[in-house]
């Protein structure tokens, strides 16, 4: 069976706001159909890299930090935003797990990547599996980060994920490719 075409046509963009970390546009849009779709909002950040990363002796790294926009304080994946800096997504997730937990790794495999919401957003985020890590230095973390490293085996963070102890989605998301990737989930 053919799909039909579904993709619109921007007929014209505007920046409304701009940050170091935060674009918003409004998009005048027009559909296959011809229907004329404005205002359409668009939220566009910078791409993101995470990893369930596992230490030599299988442990996965998880921090615990406040978020915010939630008002929670929670357990994450390690990863953070591409730099302009940055060779290339592995490297990305490389400086980011070094910066957070000061873990480097001897393997780093790509699982794919997800969109937080491509209703709104932009930017997608790329998943790694990231083993053999090897804690070489203190965390070195931006200004208004602070993060605390913890080791769970993978049978806990499986109980995590069951009790809904790890609540943002996208990280949800890459360890869930992670863990299956492992052969740790059975479908």
């Amino acid at each position: 069976m053919a799909m039909k075409n579904l993709e619109w046509k921007t007929l014209s963009s505007e920046t409304l706001y701009e940050e170091t970390w935060f674009k918003v546009r409004k998009d005048t849009c027009e559909t296959p159909e011809g229907k004329i779709v404005t205002p359409y909002y668009v939220y566009e950040f910078p791409t993101w890299v995470t990893a369930l990363a596992l230490t030599e002796d299988n442990k996965v790294i998880l921090e615990r930090q406040y978020r915010h926009a939630a008002g929670i304080t929670n357990l994450e994946i390690p990863g953070g935003c591409v730099d302009d800096t940055d060779d290339s997504l592995e490297s990305a997730v490389r400086r980011e797990l070094l910066e957070e937990t000061g873990y480097t790794f001897s393997s780093v495999e790509y699982l794919g990547k997800t969109s937080s919401n491509p209703s709104t957003n932009s930017n997608w985020m790329h998943m790694f599996l990231m083993r053999g890590g090897v804690k070489v230095k203190e965390q070195e973390l931006d200004h208004g980060e602070e993060i605390e490293v913890y080791l769970y085996s993978i049978d806990e963070v499986k109980q995590l994920l069951r009790n809904n102890e790890i609540v943002q989605s996208m990280h949800v998301t890459a360890l869930l490719y992670g863990l299956s990737r492992l052969g740790e989930l059975k479908y």
